[in-house]
């Protein structure tokens, strides 16, 4: 041990156990599988037990290699790339983005670990291509938490892994019922995580020593919460489903941009008229080419609220607008002439140019208005929900992690003509199902089918 890890190592507050979310007692995860499983009866995973109550754990406050300094220029950028080459094992990986405050959500510093590596901090905004230190560790299997969060704004930086492990993704299979990095931190390794710059501006410019060293430690254990996980997921039977949603999460396409996105504003449901919807897509059109514009993050330019608010009360004139008590916001006034000109434009058009209220859509009717238009389908709908929650109680995992809501609602809106699980699994797999989550559902969701079919005179 380095005299630089023993300071660490001290502070560890004794065996790495895990606190699985089906027992009463830690779980040491360094057992064999077979030793694990002895723990607990496998219909254990069935109903999670009350926890017990939580131990003094150890802050999390040192790194046993210390802060490193920032890589910031191509010459230590090539020497990291080196360094990595020279590690051995996966690679945790993690991403500071700063979507509170900036126009998007681009990475603003860059979290490596690497046995034989150490951890590494690299500036992609002195650096933006970091195609080298993908490259370099493209045939080793990557570490992020919640990485479909990561994954984005790693591709802009020229960095793709080849293998996934996904530390939430596997908390949620396993059935822990809380998965934020610092709670699994502290239920599968005990140590506590400080969490105190977890709103900071990641686009500031220096970064804080402290700053550093809280964005370091959430890589600084990500290795060994890895391994706990994956040991818990073998004890579980789950390590094989677990690997298929890895793989999806890490080549799902990138999302495609909706050319309706203003649809998305918060508490738009309030709208009851196709012309206040006008208004709403005016101002927020105006909105998102101000934050882009400057950069800035555009709720903090104006809140969703200060929109839809407005909108509702459809002000007549840039004063009428200027004195309402529910338009506010930082760029509220500043930008008060572009506001009334989204507005006025939005009052002028013809109604044949006014957005409905509702988008159309190809899939499924919200689920709400199933009974109003179709009763039989409504009745499907809740017997494969039953279906699905069942199941996912069975095996001890969130039910839209056994299936994707959508999939179950497409099943039940528009169910195949043949009640039989092949058919019903080539629909599931139609709307992006796995074959493990096809293969534990669909005979259960093709008999519940078939019943409702029976039960509603349909043969």
């Amino acid at each position: 041990m380095s005299d630089s890890a023993a300071p660490f190592a001290a502070r560890n507050p004794g065996p790495v156990t895990a606190i699985a979310p089906v027992f009463l007692e830690p779980v040491d995860v360094r057992a064999e599988p077979n030793e694990l499983a002895e723990l607990a009866e496998p219909n254990e995973l069935a109903e999670p037990k009350e926890l017990a109550e939580p131990k003094e754990l150890a802050p999390l406050l040192e790194l046993r290699d210390g802060v490193p300094a920032v890589i910031d220029d191509d010459d230590n950028l090539r020497a990291a790339v080196a360094r990595l080459v020279a590690g051995t094992g996966p690679l945790a990986v993690d991403a500071e983005r700063a979507s509170s405050y900036r126009y998007g959500h681009r990475a603003y510093l860059v979290q490596l670990r690497r046995e034989g590596t150490g951890i590494l901090l690299i500036d992609p905004i002195s650096c933006p291509d970091l195609s080298a230190i993908g490259a370099a560790v493209s045939d080793v299997e990557w570490i992020l938490h919640a990485a479909n969060q990561d994954l984005p704004c790693l591709a802009d930086l020229g960095m793709f892994p080849a293998k996934l492990f996904d530390t939430e993704l596997a908390g949620r299979l396993a059935g822990f019922p809380r998965v934020g990095l610092a709670t699994m931190v502290e239920n599968l390794l005990g140590w506590r995580m400080e969490k105190d710059h977890s709103a900071a501006d990641w686009s500031s410019r220096p970064l804080p020593q402290p700053w550093l060293r809280y964005a370091a430690l959430d890589v600084e254990l990500l290795i060994e919460l890895r391994n706990a996980l994956e040991a818990e997921l073998d004890r579980q039977g789950k390590l094989a489903w677990a690997h298929e949603e890895f793989e999806h999460v890490r080549t799902a396409p990138a999302a495609a941009i909706s050319v309706e996105r203003w649809r998305r504003v918060s508490g738009i449901h309030k709208i009851r008229q196709r012309r206040q919807l006008a208004i709403v897509r005016a101002m927020w059109d105006t909105r998102d080419q101000i934050a882009r514009d400057t950069d800035i993050s555009p709720s903090r330019i104006l809140p969703d609220l200060s929109i839809v608010e407005v909108a509702t009360a459809t002000p007549s004139s840039a004063r009428e607008l200027a004195s309402s008590p529910d338009f506010h916001g930082r760029g509220s006034r500043k930008y008060l002439t572009s506001w009334w000109a989204a507005i006025a434009e939005a009052l002028q058009l013809p109604d044949s140019e006014l957005p409905e209220l509702t988008r159309p859509s190809e899939g499924p009717p919200p689920a709400h208005r199933w009974a109003e238009r179709d009763r039989v389908a409504a009745d499907r709908l809740a017997a494969a929900k039953a279906v699905v929650a069942a199941l996912a109680d069975e095996h001890g995992l969130p039910a839209e992690n056994l299936l994707q809501p959508d999939a179950v609602r497409r099943l039940a809106w528009r169910p195949p003509s043949d009640l039989l699980p092949g058919p019903v699994g080539a629909d599931l797999r139609a709307a992006g199902a796995r074959e493990w989550q096809i293969e534990l559902t669909a005979g259960p969701l093709a008999r519940a089918l078939l019943r409702a079919a029976h039960e509603a005179g349909i043969d």
